[in-house]
């Protein structure tokens, strides 16, 4: 993560001296605009939009590529929920798939869940480990299915050279505090299908219609919602953003740091990278439960099933199945069953507890990652 300084609070101070804090509400071009093309360009993708959550930026992406009710939509077991309740705002069903060792979404079952009502995929590039993306897009083409790629965790992270969120149809990112980029709140949808963008952007913003700055389209306006991001969080990330590659070094840095601690300690492997030569996150893996758990004592490290937010077993709003009016409830538009339950996924279960995450925060100093991996070394 960035640390905020200096150059956040000039950003703010800038946007507070101008007075204009909505994106649509003064003159010129907005801070907004700026951070699309600017992200857009970074992304190496033709469009980014801004939106005010990692959570609508999926939404949007789902929306827009025309998922809705009686659908299905592939999700890993372990995630943040977001990833799960984004096709239920739709109006679709998430359906848990298992991970494997690599952390991500496991190909091989993500292919034995597909049905004929499945329609999308959300692969979930967590703590900067990167899915197995040439797997997951070769089943897309096979069967048809949109992917929008959940890289909320990962923002410029790399697959095969390529930046996470650009290989499918429509990548989500993630601004909350805990982010590669932070502004607090905040999130972003980028993708190279025009189409895709513009119902995108129809849906995150219900006044769309009336902007002056609206791209040319014929595609037939719907009704959407009120998503958009505030002018502050756009002038915070415009700084950051100009950083983000620096501070993925520093990551890179400090992973191969630990790295060489730990090469030789026994009953511990390094986690399956998809794409080791981009690799900037660090998880590793136990011989079993207990081993990690010792692991966890070290501050810095920490194991995966402890952190039970990300485990679906934890989700109650998506195991209870219950949507706020029983009228509105996208299982009952599916009209069949679709398990959800804290056993949906044992194998899920089984890697996490194996698992532990490492921090290579750039702003951790380099003295204090050497002592955190002597000290993994020596568990």
């Amino acid at each position: 993560m960035i640390a905020i300084g200096a150059r956040e609070i000039a950003a703010a101070v800038r946007v507070l001296i101008r007075g204009q804090l909505a994106r649509y509400g003064g003159s010129g071009t907005s801070e907004t605009r700026h951070f699309e093309q600017e992200l857009s360009n970074a992304m190496g993708v033709s469009n980014a939009l801004a939106v005010n959550s990692g959570t609508s930026a999926l939404v949007c992406a789902l929306a827009a590529a025309g998922i809705g009710p009686g659908d299905e939509v592939l999700v890993p077991a372990y995630t943040w929920v977001s990833s799960a309740a984004a096709p239920l705002a739709v109006g679709a069903v998430p359906v848990l798939v298992e991970i494997d060792e690599s952390l991500t979404i496991d190909p091989v079952d993500l292919k034995a869940k597909i049905t004929p009502f499945t329609k999308a995929v959300i692969p979930v590039h967590m703590l900067n480990v990167v899915c197995d993306m040439t797997r997951v897009m070769s089943l897309a083409d096979e069967f048809g299915l949109v992917v929008v790629e959940d890289a909320c965790q990962a923002i410029g992270a790399r697959y095969d050279g390529k930046r996470v969120g650009s290989i499918g149809h429509a990548g989500a990112f993630s601004f909350q505090q805990h982010k590669n980029l932070k502004g607090g709140e905040g999130g972003a949808l980028i993708t190279n299908d025009y189409r895709l963008y513009i119902r995108s952007g129809m849906y995150h913003d219900v006044g769309s219609y009336i902007r002056e700055d609206r791209d040319e389209s014929d595609e037939p306006l719907f009704v959407g919602q009120n998503l958009r991001m505030p002018e502050l969080i756009a002038a915070i990330l415009r700084t950051q953003l100009r950083r983000l590659d620096e501070q993925l070094a520093q990551r890179r840095l400090r992973r191969v740091a630990i790295l060489e601690e730990i090469a030789n300690v026994s009953g511990l492997a390094v986690t399956i990278h998809h794409s080791p030569s981009d690799a900037v996150g660090l998880t590793i893996i136990a011989e079993d439960a207990e081993r990690a758990l010792s692991f966890a004592t070290v501050k810095g490290v920490n194991r995966l099933i402890d952190t039970g937010r990300h485990v679906y077993s934890n989700w109650q709003s998506i195991l209870s199945k219950r949507s706020f009016d029983p009228r509105m409830d996208p299982y009952q538009w599916a009209n069949r069953n679709i398990e959800q339950s804290p056993d949906s996924c044992p194998y899920t279960l089984q890697v996490l507890e194996r698992s532990c995450s490492v921090s290579c925060d750039a702003e951790i100093p380099m003295p204090l990652i050497r002592r955190m991996a002597k000290e993994l070394a020596n568990r």
